[in-house]
């Protein structure tokens, strides 16, 4: 009994601020009662959707807004200019859905001017409508950015970038007749590693999360992937028909490069085998490519 009211301690008190205010145990329950800011929340959410749940402490020490992710808005505000550009000081009969601007502008991917290496990757700039921009500026946006934050600039561009020319390169391999324009090869590299990643580190994902993030995935690129079918095969619109292809040959590029990159979350990845695997992969598939458009291609 003594030895109870010894260890409560009657004249002990807790210790208090500059203010005179009590501060409660300063050191144990600091994380249940201190008020989380919306900074420290938005990590959180970002490490839960992005992150296998054992690397969520490990991003929340060093995550921070610097660098800010400025590639993907960049990308963004380039091609949202590019598409005002068309609509509005081009001489178009309407904007929701462009016409001869877009098919006669010097970005857009033809099969007929392929010797214009730069068209390979320009495409990504123009865009077909209203529809077409904001559908790839949304998914972008709302995946690039997260990414981004995670596994900063260099590595989101280079999976983006490496989306791109797979897209252009594929299409003029399997669908040579058609032009191309949008950044779907980019989209779809972002989604392919982030759908990669999820499968794969699904059990160390919160469960529920990772079933929401695979079904919506497989929702928004099949409904995508559905409507480019139907624009190119179903429609008797007049004028050139667009290639669905780069949205395969983007995903291919993502669930490859891009899972190789969104796994290695803090490594380094010149000495992970998958990486040089990927890589070349990714360079023979250039080289078969480009040999392929000099000497077979029956554009």
């Amino acid at each position: 009994m003594d030895r109870d009211i010894e260890e409560q301690d009657p004249l002990a008190v807790d210790p208090v601020d500059r203010d005179g205010r009590q501060m409660g145990d300063a050191g144990g329950d600091d994380d249940g009662n201190r008020k989380v800011g919306c900074c420290e929340r938005f990590h959180r959410s970002i490490s839960k959707w992005m992150l296998p749940e054992e690397l969520h402490e490990q991003y929340r020490e060093r995550a921070n807004c610097c660098p800010p992710p400025i590639f993907i808005i960049l990308i963004s505000i380039g091609e949202l200019a590019v598409f005002i550009y068309y609509a509005v000081w081009k001489p178009q009969k309407q904007w929701v859905t462009l016409g001869e601007g877009i098919w006669n502008s010097p970005l857009t991917y033809k099969s007929d001017r392929r010797e214009e290496a730069w068209r390979f990757v320009s495409y990504m700039f123009v865009h077909a409508g209203v529809e077409h921009i904001l559908g790839n500026l949304v998914m972008q946006l709302l995946l690039g950015i997260p990414l981004e934050l995670v596994h900063k600039g260099f590595e989101v561009g280079m999976v983006y970038m490496a989306g791109v020319l797979a897209g252009s390169l594929a299409s003029s391999i399997f669908d040579p007749h058609s032009a191309l324009v949008g950044a779907s090869g980019g989209v779809y590299a972002l989604i392919g590693g982030y759908f990669m990643n999820a499968v794969v580190n699904f059990r160390e994902m919160i469960p529920l999360l990772g079933v929401f993030r695979i079904g919506v995935i497989v929702i928004i690129v099949g409904t995508d992937v559905g409507f480019a079918l139907y624009r190119r095969f179903l429609t008797h619109d007049v004028g050139l028909k667009v290639s669905f292809v780069a949205h395969i040959g983007g995903g291919v590029a993502g669930m490859t490069i891009g899972y190789v990159f969104f796994s290695a979350y803090n490594q380094k990845l010149l000495k992970d085998p998958r990486f040089w695997l990927c890589i070349v992969g990714y360079v023979v598939f250039i080289l078969f490519a480009v040999l392929f458009n000099f000497f077979l291609s029956p554009a």
